[in-house]
């Protein structure tokens, strides 16, 4: 059975795996941050808090507050707007990562999303699982990286432009 440590740990090289697959720069803080990678967008750098999350059914699922043991017991400590871009999840359960807006997520403490449809075809509120995936999120975020496509043989190029490739 992996810790929390392991866990976080897993999370962060598997997000920073699929960072460098999309053709980004990674980096880590070098002191105690709240954030733990830095993609570089190229101009704009974005932080990551990595998070470890699992499927329970057709949902997966993720705590999006940290908790310690204290002198008082455990302590839970909740994140705030400002303190860094985007929530990385890594889901173990279908090798996938997903990257949340902080400004969106960051007053929940759970987060939730669907992979497949509920059983009563409830469809307002429900937040879909591919809508976040890592790739398809980096297109809602403003800045160089909404340009980054991919031909169908795998090769990263980018569109856009005009003409094509002189960003």
């Amino acid at each position: 059975m992996l810790t929390t440590n392991q866990k976080g740990t897993i999370a962060e090289a598997k997000i920073a795996a699929r960072a460098l697959e999309l053709g980004l720069g990674v980096a880590r803080p070098l002191d105690d941050e709240r954030y733990d990678l830095i993609l570089d967008l190229r101009p704009r750098l974005f932080r990551v808090q990595c998070k470890w999350s699992h499927r329970v059914g057709d949902v997966v699922t993720a705590r999006l507050f940290t908790s310690r043991r204290g002198p008082e017991g455990f302590m839970d400590r909740r994140y705030n707007i400002g303190e860094f871009d985007s929530f990385g999840l890594y889901c173990p359960d279908n090798e996938q990562c997903y990257l949340l807006p902080a400004d969106e997520f960051v007053a929940f403490r759970q987060v939730h999303l669907r992979l497949q449809p509920s059983r009563n075809n409830q469809a307002i509120g429900i937040r879909w699982a591919r809508d976040y995936e890592f790739g398809a999120t980096l297109q809602r975020f403003p800045g160089p990286i909404a340009q980054l496509g991919e031909r169908s043989d795998g090769i990263r190029k980018v569109v856009g432009s005009i003409p094509t490739g002189s960003t």
